[in-house]
């Protein structure tokens, strides 16, 4: 069947019929295609997901200035959101009440996207989980097109890690005011298909520095198989940057996993992102190597989604003894 184009920049209003015509012509894929189930089933009936690693280019938006690289000795911002596809929850009822949502269209999720625009405007780099690369449930909106269209970033990246066809096209997304120097497209390991990885390459004042956005799975024997391919990704690195919603507990990150052996940090206090109505674990975070520093972390008190964003500054450290203790207070 023909595929949607994940990296298509819409620039037209979500949720319109002129929208949705103009996003099947694009992706080259008549309003009724055949064979949407068979996608489905054919998903459903995957095994194992097996690594796979690609070269990807950024795409570009005409209408945002870009950088070749941040401004010396500035401060990077960083978000990462994963933005359940627009949908708002409110209490865990809502996952069994509002499961349709997952399915179809609905206004809230354009009124959500509007305000995660305004949200991530401020930002340099934003990681993005949960998102929907144009199909029946969106609109047929590529929703990582849309917001860096709305919120002018030159560069984003749209990772389909799960094509359902017209139902769904799940993933990732990067939004970016930086030009990246390389960037690749990693389908992680696991029992099931459907987990990904954007890294990202930039030159920030001299040095290199790497960014790996990622979802990882929720369970524990996947998500040790995703976590030992990372950490052959950042072996012999000195800038890295892990962000995005890892599924589990700091402490499960850090200290019994096959990051243990990293030197791998978080912030000074690590707040809760979940559930967004009444935030309990912090499932999302944000990493860092000793040659970066993290300062100004904050969980952002928006009940969009069920996660709550997080937000960090990344500036390069001062100290970079790989021996220092890692930080990580809860609060």
């Amino acid at each position: 069947m023909p595929h949607l184009n994940q990296n298509t920049l819409g620039k037209l209003k979500p949720g319109s019929t002129k929208a949705a015509k103009q996003s099947l012509v694009t992706a080259g894929m008549p309003p009724q295609t055949p064979g949407d189930l068979i996608s489905l089933l054919n998903w459903r009936s995957s095994r194992a997901q097996e690594p796979a690693i690609s070269q990807v280019q950024a795409m570009a938006n005409p209408d945002a200035p870009a950088r070749l690289e941040p401004r010396k000795n500035s401060v990077l911002r960083f978000l990462s959101f994963n933005i359940q596809v627009g949908i708002t929850t409110c209490a865990y009822r809502q996952y069994l009440t509002r499961g349709w949502k997952h399915l179809l269209p609905h206004e809230e999720r354009h009124e959500n996207l509007k305000k995660i625009a305004k949200i991530v405007s401020d930002y340099d780099l934003v990681a993005l989980q949960e998102v929907d690369a144009g199909s029946l449930r969106s609109g047929y909106v590529n929703q990582v097109a849309y917001l860096a269209d709305k919120a002018i970033f030159p560069y984003w990246y749209a990772q389909l890690n799960r094509d359902l066809g017209r139902f769904a096209q799940h993933g990732n997304g990067l939004l970016s005011r930086i030009k990246p120097s390389r960037l690749e497209d990693h389908k992680l390991p696991g029992m099931l298909p459907g987990r990904g990885a954007i890294t990202m390459r930039f030159q920030f004042s001299g040095v290199e520095v790497l960014v790996i956005l990622m979802h990882l799975s929720l369970g524990t024997r996947s998500r040790h198989l995703q976590l030992e391919y990372v950490h052959r990704l950042i072996e012999g690195e000195e800038h890295v940057v892990l962000i995005g919603d890892m599924n589990s507990h700091l402490q499960s990150l850090l200290f019994n996993s096959p990051l243990e052996s990293t030197n791998l940090r978080p912030a000074e206090e690590v707040l809760p992102t979940y559930p967004s109505w009444q935030p309990a674990v912090a499932l999302d975070h944000v990493l860092v190597t000793p040659g970066l520093e993290i300062s100004e972390f904050e969980v952002l008190d928006c009940n969009i989604s069920d996660h709550l964003p997080v937000s960090v500054s990344l500036s390069l450290s001062s100290n970079t003894d790989a021996s220092s203790p890692r930080r990580g207070r809860m609060q």
